[in-house]
């Protein structure tokens, strides 16, 4: 779907629009207004979800991660109710050939449920992904901590409550198909104390590997090892009933996946460990930030590859990053992060270095028939 009209067979309520975003090309464009708001609105759910600043972007840290579609195509719309922006709808398509997924997300302020918006966003995401050849649809919500009735899915592994995120997606056909839980880690003297033991303890364990870390752009020695342990994070990461396309991450894709953070001044960080005898990378770990550096750090992927298992490889990475970034970003308060919550060997990491649960996220999936 390429233009700005809702389709005749989507119901919308009176007072209720659904606008097509138009990415602009600069913040300063003419046509930049409504992904500025569009960013303030997003902020805004966030905040009502997570009660503080942890996700907020900043027009300019995200407008680069839409404008590059070469990977995959977002298309986004504006929610409006009598006039007022009240949230956002995003679909996006992967671009690997023969892809029959897409993804969806519904993104609105509290006070705006229950009037149709959601339902009349649901409908049109459905039918754009419907008009792309897209037959399997997938979402993560993030869920409330509200008491009552609770939902288990197929793993077995987590529950989230019956909300209203749960009732509408169950209404619109969607199955729970597995929990995330999403971790914070405080940085404080107590951590870094933490951190510096169960470094030595990952370090003594880890015999004939070392540590290499960069900060993006990645170095060219480093490419080839860091593209493949890119691509199994698709083919190792637990993923449960969710479908995701097998991946190729050539030195182009890396330069494409890093050309976002170096636009928006957003650093990414990254610690490798190395085989020594063979010199391949084997294990990684990502922290981000913004050029703000008293923000909240991201903890994104981290993987250890299957053949090098057992050898505390996934502690030796994380704390190695942890070590290093509080002389990078000494005035971040916390790392945040998210893990399958069956991915215990992960949580086990995580929890020892002190991570705690803060909330959890539904996967959730819908396979559209002809």
């Amino acid at each position: 779907m390429t233009d700005t009209i809702t389709p005749p067979q989507i119901r919308v309520p009176d007072g209720v629009e659904l606008r097509r975003l138009v990415i602009p090309q600069t913040l300063d464009a003419a046509d930049a207004a409504d992904f500025v708001e569009m960013v303030r609105v997003r902020n805004a759910v966030y905040r009502e979800i997570n009660g503080n600043d942890d996700d907020a972007n900043t027009p300019d840290e995200i407008l680069p991660n839409y404008q590059d579609q070469k990977y995959e195509q977002n298309l986004l719309w504006l929610l409006l109710r009598d006039g007022m922006v009240v949230g956002r709808a995003i679909l996006t398509l992967p671009g690997e050939e023969g892809s029959r997924v897409a993804f969806v997300n519904i993104e609105m302020m509290r006070d705006a449920w229950g009037h149709g918006v959601g339902s009349a966003a649901a409908a049109l995401l459905e039918q754009a992904a419907a008009d792309a050849g897209r037959t399997v649809l997938q979402a993560w919500a993030m869920h409330t901590g509200e008491e009552g009735d609770r939902l288990t899915p197929p793993t077995g592994f987590g529950t989230v409550p019956l909300d209203h995120t749960a009732r509408f997606l169950q209404r619109r056909g969607y199955r729970l198909e597995q929990i995330e839980r999403k971790s914070a880690l405080e940085l404080n003297a107590q951590t870094h104390a933490r951190v510096d033991e169960l470094l030595a303890q990952a370090q003594r364990a880890a015999v004939g590997y070392r540590i290499v870390q960069w900060t993006a752009p990645t170095p060219a020695e480093h490419i080839d090892g860091y593209g493949l342990m890119k691509e199994r994070m698709i083919t190792d990461a637990p993923a449960a009933g969710i479908e995701f396309d097998e991946e190729v991450w050539d030195a182009a894709r890396i330069a494409d996946h890093e050309k976002p953070y170096l636009a928006s001044r957003r650093t990414l960080h990254v610690t490798a460990a190395q085989h020594v005898e063979s010199g391949e990378l084997v294990a990684f770990n990502e922290l981000v930030i913004g050029a703000d550096r008293t923000e909240t750090t991201h903890q994104e992927d981290t993987l250890v590859r299957a053949d090098h298992r057992g050898h505390r490889l996934g502690m030796l990475v994380k704390c190695s990053a942890l070590h290093d970034w509080r002389d990078f970003a000494p005035e971040s308060p916390r790392v945040v992060t998210y893990n399958a919550e069956e991915n215990r060997p992960m949580l086990d990491i995580n929890e020892a270095i002190g991570f705690v649960p803060v909330s959890y996220n539904g996967a959730w999936k819908k396979v559209l028939t002809a």
